[in-house]
C-alpha cells in the first residue's frame, strides 16, 4: 500500500467508516479519502456494518442508504437511538424532498445524492471535521499522558508531545485499551483501516519509535508475546 500524503491543514486525520455496496464507487471514495490523509474502513453489508458500528470505531461515517440485509437508514436510526453521535453523511440515489427529509429526520449530519463529484464529498467531510473539532473535548488519560481525540493532540505532563499521525493513532489505540493488551492486527486496522495491504511488521516500527518518545515520560509499551502490546506506567 502506498503511504498517503500528510493530511491537509484544513482537517485533522480521521478514521472514516465507509459503508457502500457498490464496489467501484466504494474504491473510488476510499482512494480519495486516503489521498486526503485519512484511514478508511470499508464495509458493504448492512448487518456486518451494524455489528461494526456498535464497537464505536471510527470518527466519521459515510453510509449508503441501500445496503444488503439492512438499510442505511435503519443503521443510522439505531446509532442515534443508542446515543452514538458520530457524524454521518448519507449517500442516496433519490433526490426528492421526502427522501431528503427522511435522511435528516433519521439523524444524518449531511447527505449527498448520487451521482456526485468527489470534490463535493471531500468538502462535506472537511466541514464535518471542523464541526467535530469545535465540539466539547473528548480526552483519554493514562499516567502523565492526555490525548485530545477531537484535536488529535497529546500532552505529557502538560507539555505537547509532537507525534507523527500514524504513531498518534497507535498511541490512541493503546490508551483506549486502558492497560489491556491490544493485538497487532487491531492496531493495524485502527491505524490504516480494515483490510489495508500493510504488513504487521509496520506496527513493530511504530511501537519501537513510540517507546523512545514515551520513555522520558515514565510510560512503557510492553510486548505480550503472541498477544500484542499494552501501554503501562513504568515502575
Amino acid at each position: 500500500m502506498i503511504e498517503p500524503p500528510a493530511p491537509s491543514c484544513h482537517a485533522p486525520s480521521m478514521l472514516i467508516v465507509l459503508i457502500e455496496d457498490n464496489a467501484a464507487l466504494a474504491r473510488g471514495i476510499a482512494y480519495r479519502m486516503e489521498d486526503g490523509g485519512h484511514a478508511v474502513d470499508l464495509l458493504s453489508d448492512g448487518l456486518d456494518a451494524e455489528d461494526y458500528l456498535r464497537g464505536g470505531v471510527g470518527d466519521l461515517i459515510i453510509l449508503d442508504i441501500n445496503l444488503p440485509r439492512r438499510s442505511g437508514l435503519a443503521l443510522l436510526r439505531e446509532m442515534r437511538r443508542r446515543g452514538d453521535a458520530r457524524p454521518v453523511i448519507l449517500l442516496t440515489a433519490r433526490a426528492d424532498t421526502d427522501d431528503r427529509v427522511a435522511c435528516l429526520d433519521a439523524g444524518a449530519d449531511d447527505y449527498l445524492v448520487k451521482p456526485f463529484e468527489m470534490a463535493e464529498l471531500e468538502a462535506r467531510v472537511r466541514a464535518l471535521s471542523r464541526r467535530s473539532a469545535r465540539a466539547p473535548r473528548r480526552e483519554i488519560s493514562c499516567g502523565p499522558l492526555t490525548l485530545d481525540i477531537g484535536a488529535r493532540s497529546v500532552t505529557a505532563g502538560g507539555s505537547d508531545l509532537d507525534l507523527p499521525r500514524r504513531e498518534l493513532s497507535v498511541l490512541e489505540t493503546l490508551m483506549s485499551a486502558s492497560g489491556r493488551t491490544v493485538s497487532k492486527e487491531h492496531i493495524l486496522d485502527r491505524t490504516y483501516g480494515t483490510g489495508a495491504d500493510v504488513e504487521e511488521t509496520v506496527v513493530e516500527v511504530h511501537v519501537s519509535r513510540l517507546r523512545k518518545r514515551l520513555r522520558p515520560h515514565g510510560m512503557a509499551i510492553r510486548t505480550r508475546r503472541g498477544l500484542g502490546y499494552a501501554l503501562v506506567a513504568e515502575a
